[in-house]
């Protein structure tokens, strides 16, 4: 099967675009009721071409006029070849420069020149029209394409013109097959008994009938019911397809064109764009930061206004890095081309290719933020993914989240995340890459908020995990958690005792004068053996603030030196082992323990007894049975 091709019109009103494809493939792409009546093209026409080799073209037919040339850009987009037409009792107009500017801006690296009207020049003139017209596109991708006569009223340069484009379509380039599926909109219309259908150019990817698909940007999804390509109906359309979608599910004033179909969640809008500008050196004067613009991509037009990062301003044949912040939001690839037309008067400045096509907000003049961009433009697939990768910070990114990033076959996205890993720059967790220096900055600042942490509570062991998360919002995911704190553990940064985390060389300490309130706790509780105090007379007996006896309180029970047996009721550790070794010592001789039994043992009162008896059972060196206790038996 012959790899999908779409032939562009380009050219000045008037000058026989529509009757050039009419005499190729007998099909009048103007078919609205006022381009008939005005005898112009005013919107986007669809034909398709069957070469004599039998390859098959799709086609999009242009309107040339100055009014319409929002819709030439349209239609221009996703081309592989155009057809340049300059009518040869006129030569090169003002529109023939301002589609062919447009035709190179957009990256179109193939075509011809048809030179059409002949019947209307005589010899002389159309020498001197060729003359010019070759002149004219020098420097440009159309220099030393075929040039041929045509005339649709005689016919004559028929064969010519189709040989000229079997021979310009066999050196067309395959498509590489991007990771998703993605057809910018150029129609929108209703058919009875079938409902909403769209047309655009595949531009990547392939889609099949019963599939689910999603408008961006809107976010409105819709089943795939039917597919077709050059009016034959088929189950799947691929990438360099010119394709007609009928939706279930969604009325025609929910569709627009500019929109882009794709599968759902794979795009991300934003009303911001990273890209590299080329500003067109016949452009009177410089372009002015945050000037105002018409942005084109894909088969939109948006108002928005262009960020200079490298620039003051860019002189005309100028290019350089900015970002397009835009008043709606849009959907592309990194790797894509634009146009930039002006505010006003409306004309064509400028366009170049998107880098990013959906980053933050940036500051003018980064050096950091120049050189990522710079890698994003060289498009080294492995580069470029460390770079979006490193862009998206703490958030890590999917394989899938990269393929909405970057228009890169499936395949490319896989090999070069393997690359990354292999080269230690990237770190996988389940699905989801970090970049070593994005772990890196998380890793810091774990370690900055437990240096702060223990100034503010030196008595305190460490952090509890949970109010590091709070403290750290990054790492609220508590696999990205797991994995950053391991990384510390392993570099011998940070230590952890159960939930709690603290640094390194962390030890609990006590400043002088609290030093003086850990001896009279630890004191009073040791003097009171199996009938400990009460812990609310022991804090208002010693000296310093409520909340700093408290901390000691916690620091000698992390310590081991009390322990909480139940509620308020702490022990002093020589006392519990004194009282385990009495119950250890009933068990040598007995096989049951009874509550009376033990308070013979120990001398003590109910208010102490039970507590204890409960505390065995709780640590697991005693089981209840009844009334009764009995030595679990890993403990015998």
């Amino acid at each position: 099967m012959s790899r999908p091709i779409i032939l562009g019109t380009a050219g000045h009103i008037d000058h026989g675009k529509t009757s050039l494809i009419r005499a190729l493939t007998g099909i009048d792409t103007d078919r609205l009721k006022e381009e008939k009546e005005r005898g112009i093209t005013i919107e986007l026409g669809f034909a398709h071409l069957t070469l004599p080799g039998g390859q098959t073209l799709g086609i999009v037919d242009v309107p040339g006029h100055e009014r319409f040339v929002r819709h030439m850009v349209a239609g221009a987009t996703g081309i592989d070849l155009v057809a340049l037409v300059i009518a040869a009792d006129e030569g090169v107009m003002p529109q023939t420069r301002e589609h062919l500017d447009i035709c190179r801006l957009l990256g179109v690296r193939y075509g011809l020149i048809v030179l059409t009207k002949i019947d209307l020049a005589d010899e002389e003139l159309r020498e001197l029209v060729e003359d010019d017209v070759r002149e004219f596109v020098k420097g440009t991708f159309l220099e030393g394409a075929p040039l041929v006569p045509f005339s649709a009223v005689d016919g004559r340069g028929t064969p010519e013109v189709l040989a000229a484009i079997a021979e310009v379509a066999a050196k067309v380039r395959e498509r590489a097959a991007g990771a998703l599926f993605r057809m910018p909109l150029d129609r929108v219309f209703t058919m009875r008994g079938f409902g909403t259908v769209v047309t655009g150019t595949a531009l990547s990817g392939d889609l099949s009938v019963g599939e689910s698909a999603m408008i961006y940007p809107g976010g409105r999804t819709a089943k795939v019911r039917g597919l077709q390509v050059h009016g034959q109906t088929v189950t799947q359309v691929t990438a360099g397809q010119r394709s007609a979608v009928n939706l279930q599910g969604l009325d025609r004033g929910q569709v627009l064109r500019g929109q882009v179909l794709a599968r759902p969640g794979a795009l991300r809008p934003s009303p911001r764009l990273d890209v590299f500008v080329e500003y067109l050196a016949a452009s009177p004067k410089p372009l002015k930061n945050r000037a105002r613009v018409r942005f084109h991509v894909g088969t939109s037009e948006i108002l928005g206004r262009l960020l200079l990062l490298d620039a003051e301003e860019l002189a005309p044949g100028g290019s350089g890095f900015a970002q397009a912040q835009l008043e709606e939001e849009t959907v592309a690839l990194a790797g894509d081309r634009f146009v930039l037309r002006s505010y006003s008067p409306v004309r064509t400045i400028a366009g170049g290719e998107i880098l990013h096509p959906a980053p933050t907000r940036h500051k003018r003049f980064q050096e950091p933020l120049l050189s990522d961009l710079g890698v994003l433009k060289s498009g080294e697939p492995v580069a470029c993914l460390r770079v979006l990768i490193h862009g998206a910070g703490s958030r890590g990114v999917t394989a899938a989240d990269l393929a909405g990033l970057i228009d890169l076959p499936e395949a490319a996205i896989r090999d070069g995340l393997q690359k990354l890993l292999a080269a230690g720059e990237v770190t996988a967790l389940e699905a989801r890459y970090f970049d070593r220096e994005a772990l890196a900055e998380l890793s810091g600042q774990v370690l900055e908020r437990l240096t702060k942490y223990h100034q503010e509570f030196p008595l305190r062991a460490g952090l509890n995990k949970e109010e590091l998360k709070s403290r750290v919002p990054a790492l609220a995911d508590v696999k990205l958690l797991g994995l950053v704190l391991d990384g510390l553990l392993a570099a011998k940064k940070i230590g952890m005792n159960k939930d709690e985390v603290h640094l390194a060389e962390h030890r609990p300490r006590l400043a002088e004068e609290l030093q003086a309130t850990e001896t009279k706790l630890v004191a009073a509780y040791k003097a009171g053996g199996l009938t400990p105090p009460n812990l609310k007379d022991v804090l208002e007996g010693l000296p310093g603030a409520a909340p700093e006896k408290r901390e000691v309180l916690d620091l000698v029970v992390k310590k081991g030196v009390l322990v909480r047996v139940k509620g308020d009721l702490f022990f002093h550790q020589e006392a519990l082992a004194r009282a385990k070794d009495l119950l250890l010592g009933h068990f040598r001789a007995n096989d049951m323990l009874t509550t009376q039994a033990f308070k013979e043992l120990t001398g003590l009162s109910r208010k102490y007894l039970i507590p204890l008896l409960e505390y065995f059972d709780v640590t697991g060196l005693t089981m209840r049975v009844g009334e009764n206790r009995v030595l679990r038996k890993d403990q015998g």
